[in-house]
């Protein structure tokens, strides 16, 4: 028996895949890339902007003639398209799935699975679930010892709800999962092969604010960084009011914990901030992002923009645009405001930003970043960095540093799961390329290879 999983969106839908796929080869199934031969395909989805959902419901709608060839296939539609509440327009659109499942959650799927299975059908669907979910995280055979970087879920949903954000109401309420469940899952990733692991959260750094006197996010990390074998340890995404200098301090005191955080500005301006409810101030995120400098040696940080949210006018923008040229951050994911039906935003503000205002404001953010990033990268070239090596992609071995920068290798040896020392031989805005030193010592690098893309 085989089955098929087609991901959309952000990295938590890649985790929530990786735990579909443990429950699905515990029952006996295997992994396949093609959609015709499985005997179970979960489709696991994304809506955070209107494309995704349209990309979604175009590739269920393709699944129809499967269905009709196949009776005895089962369609599993998972993820934000489905949410947390009823499913009943969806079951109208699309009658041939078999099972809706709410982000996060295999267990739908599995009672499907089970329900004529003598090893589980006298359980619950919760008992089945933990039967199939506890703690272990199982990898496809063809992941075993090759995935170098996972993702760990540590808080799923949300309970800030900004005006743009769709997450709260189809990923639920916030709920921090328990300390063992999240080290059992770390322990049984690295006996397979997995090096990193990044700790993911909607807002990551609110770990256990949802449980009376329960351990926070720095907790977590110094648990989890007494994993053996474990090498590295990301975490994402953070929201700027919970930024705490505790958490800063684990990441500058916990070798494997990487100088490297995620916190989203969104906007540079206080009106358009304020109408997307984010709880802070332009001053309030400078301030920031100096005290994360501060306590912790040779941060890199990344932060999110949205352009073109209802209202924002040619001045706020520029407010934007002069925070990012003013902070030089090391990475800017850039999107245009999407409007999302059921959301504050939606309801109560007009999206009256053209679009192709909005895309002009995205490309002059994307240009202004790569002037930054080329600036940023030159500082690496000649250093000496220590790179994980992932995988092999077109002949060069792709790996990151500490702080997140993409560096590529040419060797003929398997360099996957490895950290090495390596010299930065080339920067660009996007990547570098380096040589392996295997006894650590730097060499002089020809000027003629200097090479940076402005």
């Amino acid at each position: 028996m085989k089955y098929h999983i087609w991901t959309e969106g952000c990295q938590m839908n890649v985790a929530d895949s990786q735990r579909v796929a443990s429950a699905l080869e515990r029952l006996g199934y295997q992994a396949t890339a093609k959609p015709a031969d499985a005997q179970v395909i979960v489709l696991n989805t994304c809506v955070v902007r209107q494309s995704a959902e349209d990309k979604a419901m175009g590739k269920a709608t393709s699944l129809k003639p499967l269905k009709e060839r196949n009776p005895d296939l089962t369609i599993n539609l998972m993820g934000c398209m489905v949410g947390v509440k009823g499913q009943e327009k969806l079951r109208e659109q699309l009658p041939f799935v078999d099972v809706f499942s709410p982000p996060s959650d295999p267990g739908p799927l599995v009672a499907h699975l089970t329900q004529h299975d003598s090893r589980f059908i006298e359980l619950t669907e919760t008992e089945q679930r933990f039967a199939l979910m506890d703690g272990e995280l199982r990898l496809p055979a063809e992941e075993h010892g090759q995935l170098v970087s996972a993702h760990v879920p540590v808080v799923y949903g949300c309970s800030h709800a900004c005006t743009f954000c769709i997450i709260p109401y189809r990923r639920g309420v916030e709920r921090s999962r328990p300390v063992g469940e999240i080290v059992a899952e770390v322990r049984s990733l690295v006996s397979q092969g997995v090096r990193e692991v990044t700790l993911l959260g909607q807002i990551v750094d609110r770990y256990g604010m949802d449980v009376a006197d329960g351990p926070r996010l720095p907790d977590l990390l110094r648990v989890v960084h007494e994993v053996e074998g474990l090498q590295r340890i990301r975490f994402l995404t953070s929201h700027p009011n919970w930024m705490s200098d505790e958490l800063l301090q684990a990441v500058a005191e916990l070798p494997k914990v990487m100088p490297h955080i995620e916190v989203p500005v969104q906007a540079g301006h206080d009106e358009v901030l304020a109408n997307m409810k984010r709880g802070y101030t332009a001053e309030d995120y400078r301030r920031l992002i100096a005290r994360i400098r501060a306590i912790i040696p040779n941060v890199s940080i990344a932060t999110d923009i949205i352009v073109g949210f209802p209202g924002e006018t040619a001045e706020q923008f520029q407010a934007t645009y002069d925070l990012l040229g003013e902070l030089k951050l090391d990475v800017a994911h850039l999107a245009r405001y999407s409007e999302r039906e059921g959301t504050v935003a939606a309801r109560r503000m007009e999206d009256n930003v053209p679009e192709a205002e909005k895309l002009a404001r995205l490309h002059a953010l994307d240009k202004q970043q790569e002037t930054i990033l080329t600036e940023i990268n030159a500082g690496y070239l000649g250093e000496t960095v220590e790179v994980l090596f992932e995988e092999e992609v077109k002949g060069r071995w792709k790996g990151r540093t500490p702080t997140n920068k993409l560096v590529f290798v040419q060797a003929e040896q398997d360099l996957r799961g490895q950290l090495l020392p390596v010299q930065i031989t080339w920067t660009g805005p996007w990547s570098m390329q380096g040589r392996l030193l295997p006894d650590g010592s730097p060499q002089p690098i020809p000027v003629e290879i200097i090479t940076i893309s402005a």
